[in-house]
């Protein structure tokens, strides 16, 4: 196996992690993954060592959704029901199930921008840069869409506006 097919074998598990919270379809998420990773193989020469190999690979991995989507539009022109289930981890703790329940719903009730910036940024832990880069927008926009996703999250979920700044006493 050569150190490329090494370092993305190293990717999948969170090549997998946000696609299936991008689609929020398992099956879905697996075709983009497979999707992705055979675009990547067949890229290979395009990638240049020294980069960030995470950062090509969510690229590949949003330019393969958008053209699903857009494919997906054009065929079906309605979304069926399996392209808006919700796949949710199984767990004993019910709360948490709730938890996830209503994170989930929230994470769907926003836009597919401001989405996509907190999976990536949130979830994975991507920088604002190589955000922008994957998304093909700057990092002014990033920070708008995920301060402005975060705001949407809370108001989802029902829980208190972040402090706008801390009060200190007041010198008599």
């Amino acid at each position: 196996m050569s150190e490329f097919h090494r370092l993305i074998e190293q990717q999948i598990p969170r090549l997998r992690r946000y696609a299936r919270a991008l689609t929020r379809n398992r099956e879905r998420a697996d075709d983009l993954v497979q999707d992705t990773l055979g675009r990547a193989l067949s890229k290979e020469q395009f990638w240049q060592p020294g980069t960030n190999l995470r950062a090509w690979l969510f690229t590949i991995m949003h330019n393969q959704n958008v053209n699903n989507v857009r494919r997906d539009i054009r065929e079906s022109g309605a979304l069926g029901i399996e392209t808006i289930s919700v796949a949710l981890p199984a767990t004993t703790d019910p709360t948490a199930s709730r938890q996830m329940f209503e994170l989930e719903r929230a994470l769907a009730q926003l836009p597919l921008e401001q989405r996509q910036v907190i999976l990536l940024v949130g979830l994975e832990g991507i920088s604002y840069e190589d955000a922008a880069g994957i998304l093909l927008i700057p990092v002014g926009t990033v920070r708008s869409r995920l301060s402005r996703g975060r705001d949407a999250l809370r108001k989802l979920l029902d829980m208190e506006e972040r402090p706008s700044a801390i009060a200190l006493p007041q010198a008599a």
